[in-house]
């Protein structure tokens, strides 16, 4: 398996080098309710929940790339895997992390991403999902993860091995033990897939917890599991191994003082270790449920994290002959030549979902609580959302091959129109014109 790997964007481009100590952040997923940020309601999702999602998280700086986050309520679910992707498609540019539901799942939305690509060879060579590929532990796959495993391989689509180990229920309760048991997972994982074919792409990856005596509860917050996270970390970076884990998430209900904590302290630890993708912003309650508020609060603790991991180096520092008279003779560096040259880079400033102003300044603003000022956030970044073009051919294909798979005859949900109608044109023409032909084909064919 490669030491690292790039994803491109639907268009093409460079966008992540997963490998090293790299370190990028994306969602979490398998949630299956949404916290509704104007009702208050906790709810099964519907695909105007999505879709307001994938247009949040594609303007949020510190988060790398999408995540296929959770399942929408209004959908066949046989194919609500390939329902969450086309919406991923046709609302970003940048590359996701999904995965399929069913044995017959990968095939189907290979087909869809191929569909921005000249041929399968070029989705090969640049991919544009990360799939996620679940050991379930006592040493198994499922048949559903083995087939998914197999038909991601032989489309040369980069996977994650998410073994969820369960110290003290279902693996060790002691450290030593637990990884052992996670490593021996994620490594069965990773030959199977290089035996199908050798150099395709493979995360050491994970989603543990430590089993709580008491409540009969499977943090993935406990502070043992972060040290699992972190020494099976160290494992995968000393096989020569991409890394990925479950981080920058809470297991609180709500978006509160746990929260927070959870969830930075989980975000600093993945950035210290080197981990090279990890999931977790906007999840609450043991990956149950997603929040937007959350993922715009956790897009600044993302970058905060970030921010403490870049090197440190000297910027015309030394000698500090020069600077020491500086101060000495203003009294303050504010307005030195130095300190306006470097601070928009040394300095890291949260957005307005971070509260930094003194109390007088609050309180003249309105007194908002962090609630607050996430709601606001969300609903101004939804507003400022600018849609993508998606060739109207390509776009047809991709409803075919979904409802290809579907039992009756039921229309697919709506798709919201977005705030702003005008759409960025992204993709390479070239591939375009193949798109185009393709479709055609497919047409003929049908």
């Amino acid at each position: 398996a490669p030491s690292s790997f790039t994803l491109y964007t639907r268009d093409g481009k460079p966008h992540a080098t997963l490998g090293g100590n790299r370190v990028h952040f994306t969602p979490g997923s398998s949630g299956l309710r949404i916290h509704d940020h104007r009702s208050g309601e906790l709810r099964p999702p519907l695909t105007s929940d999505f879709v307001e999602y994938i247009r949040l998280v594609d303007g949020l700086p510190h988060i790398a790339y999408p995540a296929t986050a959770f399942s929408t309520d209004d959908i066949e679910a046989q194919i609500s895997d390939a329902w969450r992707l086309y919406l991923c498609l046709i609302h970003s540019n940048k590359p996701v992390v999904s995965g399929a539901f069913t044995e017959h799942g990968v095939p189907r939305m290979a087909e869809m991403m191929a569909l921005f690509r000249r041929d399968r060879a070029d989705l090969i060579a640049r991919p544009m999902a990360i799939f996620t590929i679940t050991a379930t532990g006592n040493f198994r796959y499922s048949e559903d993860s083995c087939q998914n495993l197999r038909d991601c391989a032989e489309w040369g689509i980069p996977m994650e091995i998410v073994p969820v180990t369960l110290m003290g229920l279902i693996a060790p309760v002691t450290l030593v033990g637990a990884a052992v048991f996670h490593t021996v997972d994620v490594l069965a994982g990773i030959v199977m897939a290089q035996l199908v074919r050798p150099g395709t792409p493979a995360l050491f990856g994970g989603a543990p917890a430590a089993f709580h005596m008491r409540e009969a509860t499977s943090p993935m917050l406990a502070i043992e599991a972060l040290q699992l996270d972190t020494i099976y970390t160290a494992i995968g970076k000393h096989l020569g191994l991409p890394t990925q884990s479950y981080m920058a998430l809470s297991d609180s209900k709500f978006l509160d003082a746990q929260a927070g904590a959870e969830t930075f302290g989980s975000a600093l630890l993945a950035a210290l270790a080197g981990v090279n993708s990890v999931s977790g912003p906007g999840m609450l309650d043991y990956v149950m449920t997603f929040s937007l508020p959350k993922l715009v609060f956790d897009n600044e603790l993302c970058g905060q994290a970030l921010r403490f991991i870049q090197p440190v180096e000297p910027l015309d520092d030394l000698p500090t002959l020069d600077l020491v008279r500086a101060q000495l003779a203003e009294q303050h560096m504010l307005t030195a030549e130095h300190t306006l040259t470097h601070w928009p880079q040394q300095l890291y400033l949260p957005g307005p979902v971070y509260d930094r102003a003194n109390r007088e300044s609050w309180e003249r603003a309105g007194s908002k609580e962090l609630w607050q000022r996430t709601v606001a956030e969300v609903e101004e970044r939804l507003a400022a959302y600018e849609p993508i073009a998606t060739d109207p051919a390509i776009e047809r294909e991709l409803r075919r091959l979904i409802t290809a798979g579907m039992s009756g005859e039921r229309p697919l949900p709506a798709v919201p129109a977005a705030q702003r109608q005008t759409p960025r044109p992204i993709v390479d023409p070239r591939i375009a014109r193949r798109q185009e032909r393709h479709a055609r084909r497919r047409r003929k064919d049908d």
